[in-house]
């Protein structure tokens, strides 16, 4: 790809994730295009489709939490990388209004959303593992159950969130809570697998 290409590529793809951030999915192809400052032309000359555009942006998203995962997984208190990682998360959600909409939406055959979703579950094993090794997390967690577990905090607070920013801290704090192994007690359903998750 020619340099001006790679350099409109990277302008739409930023565009793109600011306003689907700020406005949801419903943003038209003809705003991005007025944000990344290019004809409407260029956006469809990298991506056939919205779906596309949206697809990449939100693998972008999740390569960014992958890439806090696999630092955090160097870190020696692996119960603080596990929580680190999951407030990671749940910022990128709470600061996007288009992820959990992306997430249901986006079909989970498409290559790039596929690939990160697969990388995003081997970090978060990797992460959980250690921090049972260390004692901090039960024994019947996942990492699938922590990926899955990032929207609950950012969902709780969906509703008043703009009014209460931060408040998603608390209830990520009554997340983590529930996965430590004092006083848990048999959960009543097997964790997903990669399959389910990945599609």
């Amino acid at each position: 790809m020619r340099a001006d290409a790679m350099r409109n590529r990277r302008l739409l793809m930023d565009a793109a994730a600011a306003e689907f951030a700020e406005n949801g999915m419903d943003v038209s192809i003809t705003r991005i295009a007025w944000r990344a400052q290019v004809g409407k032309g260029t956006v469809f000359r990298h991506f056939d489709t919205k779906e596309q555009l949206l697809a990449a942006v939100f693998s972008d998203r999740l390569e960014e939490l992958v890439a806090a995962g696999h630092r955090l997984a160097q870190s020696d208190d692996a119960e603080a990388a596990l929580f680190e990682f999951m407030t990671v998360g749940v910022e990128i959600q709470a600061r996007d209004r288009s992820f959990c909409q992306a997430a249901a939406a986006l079909s989970r055959s498409e290559p790039s959303v596929r690939a990160s979703r697969e990388r995003l579950a081997e970090v978060a094993d990797t992460l959980v593992t250690k921090a049972q090794k260390a004692g901090a997390v039960r024994d019947d967690v996942t990492g699938l159950d922590i990926v899955l577990l990032l929207s609950a905090a950012s969902q709780a607070v969906l509703s008043i969130g703009e009014e209460a920013p931060g408040l998603w801290q608390r209830y990520l704090g009554m997340v983590f809570d529930g996965l430590r192994p004092q006083g848990a007690h048999p959960l009543p359903v097997t964790a997903p697998t990669l399959a389910q998750f990945t599609g």
